[in-house]
């Protein structure tokens, strides 16, 4: 028998999907203040507080995401926990009435 390769599940394909896009925001941010810190025409001091605010608010918003995602996964984790005790308790009741 040949074996099978295993086809990711949309849900799979999505949470990578997500997770690279949320890289991306995440990497596109840090490039994006860097360059605006070596093209701003303010004070260096003023630059450094704006950016502390976009930093914080950029953590802030980064933490509610993974939250977000921890969340739907425990959600999916205990779905499918559900699910493997539902299929072994099948097929353990198949197995005593063939015994």
């Amino acid at each position: 028998m040949a074996d099978k390769e295993r086809t990711p599940t949309r849900r799979t394909e999505a949470a990578r999907g997500l997770g690279g896009f949320a890289a991306g925001m995440v990497f596109g941010a840090l490039i994006g203040a860097g360059i605006a810190l070596m093209l701003a025409p303010e004070s260096g001091e003023k630059a450094r507080r704006r950016l502390r605010r976009r930093l914080e608010r950029l953590r802030e918003e980064t933490a509610e995401g993974l939250e977000r995602a921890g969340a739907s996964t425990r959600r999916d984790l205990a779905r499918r926990r559900k699910q493997l005790e539902a299929g072994l308790e099948r097929a353990a009741d198949r197995a005593r009435d063939v015994l």
